[in-house]
């Protein structure tokens, strides 16, 4: 079957322009299992790079002429090829199905040689950790004829997407809910400013027990604190205990036990905490480990919190050779590339600069380091403190950029913080009264008067 689509696959790249158009970029010499095919489809390629239309057959003996690498049985075979071309007509669908299906055949039977020529030591140029990711881009193959949004053919495409439920991972925090539109999306990269010891990693961790209890798979890589730091201040929030008694006698070993036994029984969702040495792994430890998790231990990940990025590396420079803002903005940039690949939301965090520290109105501009990380976040806010607002249990958050909402809606608002549980919480609507700056209300309110007298 194979050798029979390979020449009927090259028969109608020649004589077909729709055909070619749309499987050309798919295929790969490679595919080929007949030296003379493999041959032939590079010069057509080759002739198609050069002058944009389907060759002829007599140029392309020509063209085969002209090469020095090849022997004169192979041109005679490449030329008989040729004149009896497959003129049959053929179904459009069940063509291109073939030759997508052929094409997937062939990627994961030559992947599969790859990966035993790694496993037998034979490829030095690539370590055992390559396997998965050579054996998942074969599986990954298809013929996918996207190459950009036509505005008027595809208006009924694009009005389903006005309307359709995007796939969120809400908060527990209403105002949260409400500047982002119901939650965090996926293949989004979303920060936190704030100064040191304002509550960073409180936020992240509180965030991670809260889509642990909705049933959500949580990975939260540290590159700040051990992991039992963190799995301890995720204990007191989901444990309901201050953090100070984790530690305390009186908590025995089976009462401590019980405790996680029945928060299991609350939750469909895993938590795994991954910590790595400050500044020593990048995006490519990152993806490493999401293969592993996903070989190792079936986990996947829902959502993603890495605290926090400004001590992360860059996969693709050194801190030595280049400055903050490229380095940091490198990070940022991978990062997000990252919550595209694996489909989630990344939640980090970053540092307020000299300047913000304690200030009671962090701007976006007291981001420290580079600016290049506000730049590429889709959501970015500050979680400021002060004296009165620590004396009261109370943070403010002050929205910086948002991609999800207009972001002078609720562009400052009170939550509650409970640092001993590690637990933020809602406050009362009383608290908001002097906070939310004039003028904010809910975009949804005023549905109906945006629309009154519309018309086309």
């Amino acid at each position: 079957m194979s050798l029979q689509i390979e020449n009927v696959a090259l028969s109608k790249i020649i004589l077909n322009e729709d055909y070619c158009r749309k499987v050309l970029p798919f295929i790969k010499d490679e595919y080929f299992d007949m030296f003379t095919n493999r041959v032939l489809f590079s010069t057509i390629n080759d002739y198609i790079d050069e002058y944009d239309v389907n060759p002829e057959p007599t140029a392309l003996k020509i063209e085969i002429e002209k090469r020095r690498d090849i022997t004169e049985d192979v041109y005679k075979e490449i030329e008989s090829f040729l004149d009896n071309l497959d003129r049959d007509q053929y179904n459009d669908e069940w063509l291109l199905a073939t030759t997508e299906k052929w094409c997937k055949e062939r990627a994961v039977y030559i992947a599969l040689m790859e990966s035993v020529k790694i496993a037998d030591g034979q490829d030095q140029t690539r370590t055992k950790d390559s396997i998965p990711s050579i054996m998942s881009e074969a599986l990954g193959v298809c013929f996918d004829d996207h190459v950009g949004h036509d505005y008027t053919k595809d208006a009924e495409d694009r009005y389903d997407f006005y309307h359709r439920k995007e796939e969120k991972i809400p908060f527990d925090l209403d105002y949260f809910n409400k500047i982002t539109k119901g939650g965090l999306p996926n293949k989004t990269l979303n920060i936190a400013l704030a100064g040191t010891g304002v509550g960073k990693s409180l936020f992240m961790c509180h965030m991670a027990s809260a889509c642990l209890l909705q049933g959500k798979n949580v990975l939260y890589i540290t590159l700040e604190m051990a992991e039992e730091k963190i799995a301890e201040r995720i204990d007191a929030n989901l444990l309901d205990i201050p953090i100070q008694q984790l530690s305390d006698p009186l908590l025995t070993k089976s009462k401590y036990i019980s405790k996680v036994e029945k928060l299991k029984e609350k939750t469909s969702g895993r938590l795994v905490i991954k910590e790595y040495p400050t500044a020593s792994a990048h995006n490519g430890h990152f993806k490493a480990l999401l293969g592993e998790l996903s070989l190792k231990k079936g986990f996947h990940p829902d959502i993603i919190f890495i605290d926090y990025l400004n001590i992360c590396a860059s996969s693709r420079y050194k801190g030595t050779i280049v400055n903050s803002y490229t380095y940091v903005k490198a990070i940022a940039e991978e990062l997000r590339g990252l919550a595209a690949e694996h489909n989630v939301p990344i939640v980090s965090a970053t540092q307020t600069t000299r300047s913000g520290y304690g200030n009671s109105d962090v701007d976006i501009t007291d981001t420290s380091e580079s600016f290049g990380l506000p730049a590429t976040a889709d959501l970015m806010f500050a979680l400021i403190s002060t004296e009165d607002m620590e004396q009261l249990g109370q943070i403010m958050v002050k929205q910086l950029k948002n991609r999800y909402n207009d972001p002078t809606v609720f562009k400052r608002f009170v939550i509650g913080i409970d640092r001993a549980k590690m637990r933020l919480y809602d406050c009362d609507q009383s608290a908001q009264d002097d906070i939310i700056d004039a003028g904010d209300i809910a975009p949804e309110t005023n549905t109906k008067k945006q629309f009154e007298g519309f018309k086309v």
